[in-house]
């Protein structure tokens, strides 16, 4: 199978480093912003054919998929000129920045029937799949998660440390993985609230956050967003069940005690990322519907642009 990759970002070497560890996939184009730095990417990873323009790439007719890891205003118009050139299309999470234009996404994955896939990671990371495999199983049941992501992110900079050509969102992006999980780990989502704090004068985005969610099970989940926070960086989730207390770090899980779980076992990696890159590849060679599909995470769109209209009024 051969992919092209849009995005030659940190995120984008992310999944170029997943997709190398896959059998039988070649990255045969990069999609870059500066074509310096983007040749610079696809020579360290190998890639033949690097470009500034995704038209020139998916008009090679060896591409049988694209995995975009551009800027979120540009996923859902990227994604649907993906599908209208014949190709699968993986978008990194958020698939968009409204609600009308993820609904014009599915229509057009309905209309084409080709594999389109969000990247909302949380659902393959070991820990969350542990913690699934075992609501699925019947012996765990959630009565709240409690979750934080705190960023320090006072200047426009992605994870390297680099000057962003875009402006990141706590709700449209960071909430969106939150969101997305306590649905698919605790049922539909029926209820919904959110505050924000002041928007930062250059950025123009909130830069502090809290939402509030209720499932059709009774089950609650509290929020908290900063790109304030000036340390410990990232996402961690406390599962409180009814039989267990767990707490996840991306990949890594441990209990309410802070005791290490094992959970090498669950999946053929311990990368949340190349899972989900795998799990797109089996979509596409198998025929099938991935999980995280785009018709299965609407629900969160929904969910954003309900939380949106609030903290609009």
């Amino acid at each position: 199978m051969k992919i092209a990759l849009a995005g030659a970002g940190a995120f984008g070497e992310k999944h170029l480093d997943g997709l190398k560890t896959i059998d039988g996939v070649e990255v045969v184009s990069l999609v870059g912003r500066k074509m310096d730095s983007t040749r610079a990417i696809a020579d360290k990873y190998g890639i033949a054919h690097a470009t500034t323009d995704l038209a020139e790439t998916l008009a090679m007719p060896d591409v049988d998929a694209v995995i975009l890891c551009t800027p979120t205003q540009m996923h859902a118009e990227q994604a649907i000129q993906c599908m209208d050139a014949g190709k699968h299309v993986e978008v990194e999470i958020p698939l968009a920045d409204s609600l009308a234009d993820a609904e014009a996404v599915l229509a057009k994955q309905q209309e084409t029937g080709l594999v389109c896939m969000v990247g909302h990671t949380r659902r393959f990371n070991p820990s969350h799949q542990y913690v699934h495999d075992r609501i699925v199983a019947g012996e765990f049941g959630i009565q709240q998660m409690d979750v934080q992501t705190y960023f320090f992110r006072r200047r426009n900079i992605n994870a390297k440390g680099e000057p962003r050509s875009w402006t990141d969102h706590l709700l449209w992006h960071h909430a969106a993985h939150t969101i997305d999980l306590f649905g698919y780990q605790a049922g539909p989502i029926v209820d919904a609230h959110a505050m924000q704090g002041p928007i930062h004068p250059d950025l123009g985005i909130a830069m502090d956050m809290s939402i509030q969610l209720k499932a059709e099970s009774g089950a609650i989940c509290t929020l908290s967003l900063s790109f304030n926070n000036d340390g410990p960086l990232g996402t961690f989730f406390r599962y409180i069940g009814d039989t267990a207390t767990y707490i996840a770090r991306y990949d890594d899980l441990v209990d309410g005690r802070e005791q290490a779980i094992d959970v090498s076992q669950v999946a053929t990696s311990m990368n949340g990322i190349e899972l989900q890159d795998r799990e797109f590849v089996a979509a596409i060679r198998e025929g099938r519907e991935p999980n995280a599909s785009v018709a299965q995470v609407l629900p969160c769109y929904r969910v954003l642009d309900r939380l949106d209209r609030q903290l609009r009024t």
